[in-house]
């Protein structure tokens, strides 16, 4: 198969031919109709640790069509099936997965990540059977490749506990603040509000579903929100992830609000507890997803309840993927831009 290859930090992505996976007992074989280049791609290949010879096939949100089964990955699946999947491969065997909760297994390997566990930027990719989901016949492969990104920004929102009528703040429009907008409204938040400071993700974040935008370089954010919402926010969302923004948000956040932090920071943060401590603020974080996240995602997209449409902003070849990968180090107009394979 054709692949964009990882192969250290600071080299662009390569496209090369590699053996084709297959599947163990409990694997299936995706041929990949879509997978979309995720922040935490850009951001392994700048730090990445000391890869295997061979590299790494990155891409972790996917899509396509089942083209081969493992002995053991009978049961309803059939080749010809059109899918996506959780893309982890869990021990089944932890308190984690025991709570229904994959992507917190710590024996649990993500596709992408591992030599034997290719991911997306491939023409086909490997998965747990599992793992696997249904799209039905009101989901495409667009919208399939981007189940994964928005079961993130789901599984965000239900961390919350939203409850109807409340007033939230999101920090970061980047493609998962635009889908905890997407979802925060959905759940029945009143004021939807995302601080942003590049003008194109505020316009992507108020067709997404978000209620009002802030530029946090133009005006104070707190100021910028009372004016707006008329009230301190019930709850933050963190969806960026450089330090100082956690204690931005328990500075925001209103008496008895919850933060939610999903942004991920590589280094130690400071926090003044005495501020959390005088508005008895809740402190959640967000890591991934679980299948009840994709199922219900799957399902709003089938129902026409959730438009993933103003995330999706390019499609594009695996050849053009190494020279589009490194374009998105640096601000870009793009949200989520999907590859496909078959192009």
């Amino acid at each position: 198969m054709r692949a964009a290859v990882f192969r250290a930090a600071g080299q662009p992505l390569a496209i090369e031919t590699r053996p084709d996976p297959e599947p163990a007992a409990d694997e299936v074989i995706l041929a990949v109709a879509g997978a979309g280049i995720c922040g935490s791609d850009l951001h392994f290949t700048e730090s990445a640790p000391p890869l295997p010879e061979s590299g790494l096939v990155l891409g972790h949100e996917f899509a396509g069509t089942i083209v081969a089964l493992g002995k053991g990955a009978g049961g309803s699946l059939k080749a010809g099936d059109r899918v996506t999947a959780l893309p982890i491969f869990p021990c089944r065997s932890c308190d984690a997965c025991d709570a229904g909760l994959p992507a917190l297994c710590p024996g649990g390997i993500f596709s992408g990540y591992d030599p034997d566990k290719t991911g997306g930027f491939a023409e086909f990719v490997k998965v747990r059977a599992d793992m696997v989901q249904a799209l039905p016949a009101g989901v495409d492969f667009t919208e399939g490749a981007m189940v994964e990104p928005l079961a993130v920004g789901h599984h965000i929102v239900s961390r919350a506990s939203l409850r109807g009528g409340e007033a939230i703040l999101i920090l970061g429009g980047g493609p998962i603040g635009a889908a905890v907008a997407l979802f925060a409204r959905i759940a029945g938040a009143a004021h939807v509000v995302v601080s942003e400071p590049f003008p194109a993700r505020r316009e992507r974040a108020l067709a997404a579903g978000s209620t009002a935008v802030i530029d946090p370089k133009a005006e104070a954010v707190d100021a910028a929100f009372a004016r707006i919402a008329g009230r301190r926010p019930e709850v933050v969302f963190e969806c960026v992830g450089l330090p100082g923004l956690l204690a931005q948000a328990v500075n925001l956040a209103g008496v008895r609000g919850r933060v939610v932090i999903s942004g991920v920071v590589f280094e130690e943060d400071r926090l003044a507890p005495m501020i959390a401590l005088g508005k008895e603020v809740t402190i959640l974080y967000s890591q991934a997803y679980t299948e009840r996240d994709f199922a219900a995602v799957i399902d709003l997209i089938a129902r026409d309840i959730a438009d993933p449409a103003p995330l999706h902003t390019a499609t594009i070849s695996l050849d053009a993927l190494p020279e589009t990968f490194e374009s998105l180090r640096s601000a870009s107009p793009h949200c989520k831009v999907l590859i496909d394979p078959r192009l």
